[in-house]
């Protein structure tokens, strides 16, 4: 019995070694890539995406107290580029990001003007409530900053009505204090206790880590990226019913393509371990991958695909995603084709041989 006993755990052992990779000294290279995402590119991505956002706020305050054209002008550009910046982020949809909800509150597109305008009449709004993600953000500040007239000069009269423009000014600012206070608690998370947490855990169940950042990093390019961006204006997730509304920063007009050539190239550069620091690759899901004796051409395989998508990405000639749906569509599925490829090689064949569990679910049926 004491045999049979000391074989059953000995096996159970050797499966649960195998489960976790630990035979393939795995857990070791997991931490390394760990501390490289931790400190190469998540903390300083945040960083960079808090110096920009705060710029915003400052400009979103001294627009609301002072609006002219001038001070419109400054916030605009002050919004661009925190838009640009946090494109570098939203992928991170993982760990503080993911406990927050910060995608809610900062990229929930297309806007709801309905909601907005509503909003702004009851002079009430809670923002932290999931039915508000569509009138707060970057695409509520959009619509109020770069929709709300025909060109500047009624924009600002928009804010300058002695019937409501007090009112709007109190929640253009109240989104991006909004924006603000909930960033600031995931910057703190991982200015705090978690980066240790989270370099220090390198199992691979559902709960640790490794496997709550393979599975945001997933989720967030299929939903974000593939979906929002190209699959759902162009129709191609939708019976073919195209919705050139639905295109990101809809009413600038003019960045949408380099936000979502931002998003892709963030992605890449994760998958890669490419410091924002220093440019350099370090430990990361691909050199992960190539420690696996199964898939030591997974990872080449993946990066081919990206670049596939970079191509397609790269022949549209025009910053206005709306536009090209509306003129030239075929451009647009061809994009989201080459980043459905991705969904496949990410969701099932590198969690596969990485032994992760995927957590989330969709209905696109990859």
């Amino acid at each position: 019995m004491l045999i049979l006993l000391a074989g059953i755990f000995a096996c159970s052992k050797k499966e649960a070694a195998e489960k976790d990779n630990t035979n393939t000294g795995a857990s070791a290279d997991r931490k390394a890539v760990l501390i490289q995402l931790a400190d190469e590119i998540i903390i300083p991505s945040y960083a960079n995406f808090k110096l920009k956002l705060d710029v915003m706020v400052s400009k979103t305050n001294a627009f609301g107290n002072a609006p002219t054209v001038t001070s419109l002008q400054e916030l605009r550009t002050a919004w661009v580029d925190a838009y640009k910046e946090w494109q570098k982020v939203e992928i991170l949809d993982f760990g503080p990001a993911e406990m927050y909800a910060i995608r809610g509150y900062m990229n929930i597109y297309p806007a709801n003007v309905t909601k907005i305008t509503a909003n702004i009449a009851a002079g009430n709004a809670n923002l932290d409530l999931p039915a508000n993600y569509t009138a707060s953000g970057f695409p509520g500040l959009d619509y109020l900053i770069n929709g709300a007239g025909t060109n500047d000069t009624e924009i600002v009269a928009f804010y300058t009505s002695p019937t409501d423009g007090a009112k709007r000014i109190a929640y253009l600012k109240n989104i991006a204090a909004k924006m603000s206070a909930m960033f600031g608690f995931v910057s703190a998370e991982w200015n705090g206790a978690y980066r240790e947490t989270f370099v220090n855990k390198t199992t691979i169940d559902a709960s640790s880590p490794f496997s709550s950042l393979v599975n945001g990093y997933i989720r967030s390019y299929e939903s974000a990226v593939r979906s929002g961006k190209f699959g759902i204006p162009s129709g191609a997730m939708e019976n073919g019913t195209v919705s050139p509304q639905n295109v990101e920063a809809y009413y600038k007009k003019d960045i949408s393509l380099t936000l979502a050539k931002t998003a892709h190239l963030a992605a890449i550069d994760f998958f890669n371990g490419k410091s924002v620091k220093s440019g350099t690759e370090g430990p990361s899901l691909k050199t992960y991958l190539n420690s696996l004796p199964s898939s030591t051409t997974l990872a080449a395989g993946i990066n081919a695909q990206f670049a596939a998508t970079t191509q397609k990405l790269n022949a549209i000639n025009t910053e206005n995603l709306s536009s090209v749906v509306q003129n030239n569509n075929q451009q647009m599925i061809d994009v989201y084709n080459e980043m459905q490829k991705l969904v496949p090689l990410l969701k099932v064949d590198m969690t596969s041989a990485m032994s992760i569990s995927i957590s989330y679910t969709d209905n696109d049926g990859d």
